[in-house]
């Protein structure tokens, strides 16, 4: 038999070691802190949480409570024009897609609607936050950037490009959000002195963005673009005041700042209280609303409102933190009683 002249192979080399490094926090040695929950400790906390939320939630309650808000669905309002149908029937016409129809309402305050003043509208059932809703715009196109149509967003689509006899023209804005801008117009008029009452659509959008997020750029180049297919007139054309105009428009910031829920509400505009009549609000009593209807919302079971409302220093109308607190307050002085009747009854003597 022939022998083996070769050497087995050598494994006793060393291995790395996958220990830790012998440090306090690698081995778990730094100093720690465990609370050990006993009834001196519990129930102290139970009573104080309860004592602290009840007191603050009744003052948040209130707080809430003395806001004043009116709001008024104007969805299914009579067409001046066909004392016959709704106007939300005049649009279920696709051919009148596109135009106004007016509707006057009467809207009625109870009491007075002290301090400043504000108007909204308010959509149910819109849902802005759709993730290819959110995405179809073009931030570089709203900071005023020099772009050309072929430069825009492919978000955008199909709101981004339309072609008119070969030549190809970008819409300025581009995107579902802006094609679906919110153009309802109110007119509101007191029926105490037959005063309309004045408004301002300035203040109306978050400072930074009308300051940062949306500028208007320095050539418009307006043979190269054209108004999204629901606006009935060009971005540069919104308003004459210089200060809020094109996509510095404060309607068209509002708008472009979309919701979380599908049921919201955006400001609309601002009492205007320089009126000697207004000054401190506005009275009570009966209100004529002229509404230009131009925004269809049934073909999506959606609703519309207008909502007049003050603010306090809490914000607007809103009873959801104060119910909050009461409860979480209620809750804490609960179970602190009835713990405290057990620690007491069978707790270690």
């Amino acid at each position: 038999m022939a022998s083996n002249d070769q050497s087995p192979i050598d494994s006793t080399e060393a291995k790395p070691s996958r220990r830790p490094k012998d440090t306090k926090f690698k081995q778990q040695k730094l100093p720690a802190w465990q609370p050990i929950l006993t009834a001196n400790t519990v129930l102290p906390a139970f009573f104080a949480i309860g004592i602290a939320f009840i007191p603050l939630g009744v003052a948040l309650l209130v707080t809430s409570n003395n806001v004043k808000e009116k709001v008024f669905d104007y969805t299914q309002c009579k067409n001046i024009a066909d004392q016959s149908q709704t106007c939300a029937e005049f649009f279920s016409n696709i051919s009148n897609t596109g135009q106004t129809c007016v509707c006057n309402e009467t809207v009625t305050l109870d009491s007075k609607f002290e301090g400043t003043v504000y108007m909204y509208y308010g959509l149910t059932n819109f849902y802005q936050n759709h993730r290819r809703y959110v995405r179809s715009r073009d931030d570089n196109q709203l900071h005023g950037y020099d772009i050309g149509p072929g430069d825009l967003n492919q978000d955008c689509d199909p709101y981004r490009t339309t072609s008119v006899n070969g030549t190809t023209y970008g819409y300025a804005p581009c995107g579902a959000i802006a094609n679906s801008l919110f153009n309802d117009s109110f007119t509101l008029t007191y029926l105490g002195s037959n005063t309309v009452v004045s408004v301002l659509n300035t203040g109306i959008a978050w400072v930074s963005d009308k300051s940062v997020k949306f500028r208007n750029p320095a050539d418009w180049k307006k043979t190269q673009f054209t108004k999204p297919p629901n606006w009935d007139t060009y971005v540069w054309d919104l308003s004459t005041d210089s200060n809020n105009n094109g996509y510095i428009n404060e309607d068209l910031i509002v708008w472009m700042r979309t919701a979380a829920l599908p049921t919201f509400r955006k400001l609309y505009r601002r009492i205007n209280h320089t009126q000697t009549e207004f000054a401190d609000g506005l009275p009570a009593g009966d209100y004529s609303l002229q509404i230009a209807y131009r925004y269809p919302v049934t073909a999506f079971d959606g609703t519309k409102s207008m909502i007049l409302t003050t603010t306090s220093w809490l914000g607007g109308k809103n009873s959801f933190l104060g119910i909050a607190y009461l409860v979480v307050g209620c809750l804490c002085i609960g179970l602190g009683v009835f713990f405290l009747v057990i620690h007491l009854k069978w707790g270690k003597k």
